[in-house]
C-alpha cells in the first residue's frame, strides 16, 4: 500500500521538491548579501540619525521580491488542499480502484491512513521548509518594511515562522475530508478553496487580535505615529492625520486600534482617510494656526514646533496592539489550532469512510 501510494504520487513530490531545492539555493545564495547590506546600512545610519531613510529606502529597493516570496508562502497551502487533498480520494472514487485495493485484504482504514501519512508529511514538509527558508531570508526586510507590512501584520505573519505548516496540514486534510464528502473532484476543489479562505481570513480579523490580551497604551505624538500635519494659513484647527499602523518605541506592532485623544481623555472624532503608504486617521485638533507655534508663517520647521505644542496640550495616541515580542507565542498557539482542527478532520474522515463510503 506504501509503495502503490508514493508511485502515485512520486511525479507532484518529485516537481515541489525541485521547486524547493530551487527556491532554497535562490535564498541561500542571496540571503547572506542582503544581511551585510542592511547591516551596513544600519551602521551608517545610526550616528547620524537617518536610519528612517535608510529603512524606507533599503524595503523599497527590495520590495517587489519581498511580496513575491510572501505570496508563495501564503498560497502554498492553498495549493496543497487544492492539488494535493481534495483529489487524492476522489480520483480512486470515480475511477472505481479503491474497490480494487479494498478486496486485496487492505482495509479501509489502513487505506487512508497510508494515504494521509505519506503525502501529508511531505506536505507540511514542503510548506515548513518554505516558511522558514523565507522567514530567515526575509529577516532584514522584516524588521525594516513600512508598519502595514511588518512581521506581526496579518499579511506577512501568515508567512512567516512555522504558521504554514499549520496552514499546510489543515489544508490538505480539509481537501481529503470534502472529497470524501463530496465524491468528486471538481466539486471538491472548489469547496476545499472556498472553506480554506474563508478560514484563513477569519483568523486574523476574528481569532488572533484575541490569542493573547492586547496591550493598550497612550504615546506622545511624533514622526512614528504621525503621518502629516496641515497647517491652514486662514486660521482654523490643525488637522493631524494620525497613524493607524504604528505606535512609538513598539517598531514592529501590530496595532489593532488607535485613536487620538483630547487632554481630557475623549476620543477625537473625524473621517478616516489613506495618505502615502500608511493608512490613517484625520483629525482636527482646535490649535490656533493664526498665531503661536502652530502658525504657517514661519515656513515648514513649524510642523515640528506644533507638534511639540499638541504634545504639551495633553493630545495623545490611543492604542491597542499585539507587540513583536509575541510573535513566536503568537505563532504557536495558531499552529496548535490548525492542528487540532486537522486532528478533528482527520477523525471525522475515518469515521466517514468507515459507516458511509462504499
Amino acid at each position: 500500500m506504501t509503495w502503490l501510494t508514493w508511485r502515485q504520487f512520486r511525479g507532484s513530490a518529485a516537481m515541489t521538491a525541485a521547486a524547493l531545492v530551487v527556491l532554497t539555493a535562490v535564498l541561500a545564495l542571496t540571503g547572506p548579501g542582503l544581511a551585510d547590506r542592511y547591516a551596513a546600512g544600519i551602521a551608517g545610519c545610526v550616528n547620524d540619525g537617518t536610519c528612517h531613510e535608510f529603512f524606507d529606502r533599503f524595503f523599497d529597493d527590495h520590495q517587489l521580491a519581498f511580496l513575491a516570496l510572501t505570496l508563495v508562502v501564503l498560497i502554498l497551502p492553498a495549493l496543497v488542499g487544492l492539488f494535493w487533498g481534495a483529489p487524492l480520494v476522489t480520483r480512486e472514487l470515480e475511477a472505481g480502484t479503491h474497490l480494487l485495493v479494498w478486496n486485496q485484504s487492505v482495509t479501509r482504514r489502513r487505506w487512508l491512513a497510508v494515504k494521509l501519512a505519506i503525502i501529508g508529511l511531505m506536505a507540511t514538509a514542503a510548506a515548513g521548509v518554505c516558511g522558514l527558508v523565507v522567514t530567515w531570508w526575509s529577516g532584514p526586510l522584516d524588521r525594516s518594511a513600512i508598519p502595514e507590512l511588518a512581521q506581526m501584520s496579518p499579511l506577512v505573519f501568515s508567512a512567516r515562522g512555522i504558521a504554514p505548516i499549520g496552514y499546510a496540514a489543515f489544508a490538505f486534510v480539509l481537501g481529503v475530508t470534502v472529497g470524501i464528502l463530496v465524491r468528486r473532484t471538481l466539486p471538491a476543489m472548489v469547496l476545499t478553496l472556498a472553506v480554506f479562505a474563508a478560514v484563513q481570513i477569519a483568523m486574523p480579523l476574528l481569532v488572533r487580535p484575541h490569542l493573547m490580551p492586547p496591550v493598550t497604551g497612550t504615546f506622545q505624538l511624533n514622526r512614528e505615529n504621525v503621518d502629516a500635519f496641515h497647517l491652514p494659513r486662514g486660521g482654523g484647527p490643525v488637522e493631524v492625520f494620525l497613524r493607524t499602523s504604528a505606535v512609538p518605541g513598539h517598531p514592529g506592532a501590530w496595532v489593532l486600534t488607535s485613536e487620538l485623544l483630547d487632554p481630557s481623555g475623549r476620543t477625537i472624532a473625524g473621517t478616516e482617510r489613506s495618505s502615502g503608504p500608511s493608512a490613517t486617521i484625520a483629525r482636527a485638533i482646535p490649535v490656533s494656526t493664526t498665531s503661536g507655534p502652530c502658525a504657517p508663517a514661519t515656513g515648514p520647521p513649524n510642523a515640528n514646533v506644533c507638534v511639540v505644542e499638541i504634545n504639551r496640550l495633553g493630545y495623545r495616541q490611543q492604542a491597542t496592539y499585539q507587540p513583536l515580542e509575541r510573535f513566536w507565542p503568537l505563532q504557536w498557539i495558531e499552529t496548535g489550532i490548525y492542528a487540532l482542527l486537522t486532528l478533528g478532520l482527520t477523525w471525522f474522515s475515518f469515521r466517514w469512510l468507515r459507516r458511509r463510503l462504499s
